[in-house]
């Protein structure tokens, strides 16, 4: 069980309670050091699964941790965000990002009941991780970074960029969601 995939997918959990720590202290660094522990996270979610395969070091309990890990980063992060009246006061549309962010973390908790579901019905094959569901990821994950960063960077307005690819994520979870839930629909309507 403590191989090095599964502790890299622990340090991902642990590394929660630091980013918000350090993120709602609102100093000057907050927002570069959030968006460092919130990228080693995500580099840790590609580490560990990448590790697992080529070590062949898959385990049941990293297979029920890690996606956890990941929900929990991700709501967390955007919880943060949305609750930071600097945010708020800099997004193009408050209604549109806390729309984006139900999408997200709605998303996550549906498939997730879905997947469990699926697996008592023998069919967990029929709602595994998608290729769209990685591009989603990879969308979500860089706009939450360019979130927490808040600042400009040379001259690139990485908010404004993160705002962007965060309603463009929330567009690929909807339409994700719809396929997982359209490829479940004839076991579902079985029952």
């Amino acid at each position: 069980m403590w191989n090095l995939p599964n502790i890299l997918t622990l340090l991902r959990i642990i590394v929660i309670p630091a980013l918000v720590i350090v993120y709602v202290l609102d100093r000057p660094w907050s927002g570069l050091i959030a968006t460092v522990l919130f990228v080693a996270a995500a580099i840790t979610d590609w580490a560990d699964g990448y590790f697992a395969r080529k070590m062949n070091l898959q385990t049941a309990f990293g297979a029920f941790l890690d996606p956890v890990a990941d929900k929990l980063i991700v709501s967390t992060s955007l919880i943060v965000l949305i609750a930071d009246p600097k945010v708020l006061a800099n997004v193009y549309s408050t209604w549109l990002l806390a729309v984006s962010v139900a999408v997200i973390v709605g998303r996550e908790i549906v498939v997730s009941a879905l997947r469990e579901w699926m697996a008592t019905e023998g069919s967990s094959a029929t709602v595994a991780v998608s290729m769209l569901g990685k591009v989603k990821t990879t969308f979500q994950m860089i706009a939450i970074g360019m979130l927490l960063y808040h600042n400009d960077l040379w001259g690139i307005p990485v908010f404004a960029l993160g705002e962007l690819l965060l309603y463009l994520a929330a567009g690929l979870t909807l339409w994700s969601m719809m396929i997982y839930l359209k490829a479940a629909w004839p076991i579902l309507s079985k029952s």
